[in-house]
């Protein structure tokens, strides 16, 4: 089936997918960015900025878009990448992934222009968006197509929607060693048994973090489920009131509404020979939270028990 492209209000050429059950995702050429996910109840997942402005050619805080930077090179030369702020185009040719004809699946390419990084190198930076009932999958590849070896950070950026951040909680990251970016990089072992919020958080939860993660949000019964691979860190940000107050595209009390979680790979390089090419995945899906004294029973969603 042709996929739906269309022109919105505001002249934004975006991608429209849908599926039988009656989920639904809009995806954003400029940025490749997805700005939409909606359940089969129509309700939306994902946090969008209330002064997003989606007139400009620029980078809309929310959604979910991807960070592409030369390890090294992340917050000096183009502040989290530069791939959030490049016109995309469509894949014709996703080989060697099996190509998938219908509304539900979109392939996007994005290739290097020479003045991408501050050492200029050829690459192709590929991004599968999957969409079916629940879930959402990302499937990044950079293949480098220079004649020599190229190393960057990469990360997948989930802006989720939630009812009240201090109300949300976050299990499967106990135990594991992290950044803290508000202690000037402190490095610390996550104590808790699970992740709360009452300030400002930033930070990156190290290698071989779990590759499923629970997002539970207690108002709305609602668990996002983020699985990922060959992504081993894990960011886990929000800027609570003092800083949205001063982030010119986030409204004041927009830090209530939101959950920036991270798949990511930013605490070491990925390095690449010539003609070399690393995939990454992410797959996000909602369940029903279960309570049990007020917490879901995290083996539910972490390991699948029934």
């Amino acid at each position: 089936m042709p996929l739906n492209i269309f022109q919105d209000k505001d002249g934004l050429p975006r991608i429209l997918l849908t599926e039988p059950n009656g989920s639904s995702a809009e995806v954003l050429l400029y940025g490749g960015q997805i700005i939409s996910w909606k359940n089969h109840r129509k309700e939306e997942l994902l946090f969008m900025s209330s002064k997003a402005n989606r007139k400009q050619l620029k980078a809309i805080r929310g959604g979910i878009s991807a960070y592409f930077a030369r390890f090294g090179e992340l917050g000096l030369f183009e502040h989290h990448g530069f791939a959030r702020n490049r016109l995309w185009s469509l894949d014709r040719d996703p080989s060697p992934l099996s190509p998938l004809d219908n509304q539900s699946c979109v392939d996007l390419i994005l290739k290097s222009t020479g003045f991408d990084f501050k050492t200029p190198c050829s690459f192709e930076l590929r991004l599968r968006i999957f969409l079916s009932a629940g879930k959402l999958i990302l499937i990044p590849r950079v293949r480098n197509t220079d004649n020599k070896a190229v190393s960057f950070a990469f990360a997948l950026c989930n802006y989720l929607s939630v009812s009240d951040i201090s109300e949300v909680r976050i299990e499967g990251l106990e135990t594991l060693d992290y950044i803290d970016n508000l202690m000037n990089r402190s490095r610390f072992t996550e104590q808790a048994d699970a992740i709360t919020f009452d300030g400002e958080m930033d930070r990156v939860y190290l290698h071989h973090s779990p590759k499923k993660i629970a997002i539970i949000d207690h108002e709305k019964k609602r668990t996002f489920v983020l699985q990922k691979n060959a992504l081993p860190d894990a960011v886990v940000w929000n800027p609570w009131d003092k800083k949205s107050k001063v982030l010119p595209d986030l409204g004041d009390n927009d830090y209530k509404m939101m959950m920036c979680v991270k798949s990511a790979a930013i605490d070491s390089p990925i390095l690449l020979k010539p003609s070399e090419e690393w995939k990454g995945y992410q797959e996000l899906s909602t369940v029903s939270s279960s309570y049990c004294s007020g917490q879901l029973d995290p083996r539910m969603v972490l390991y699948g028990f029934h």
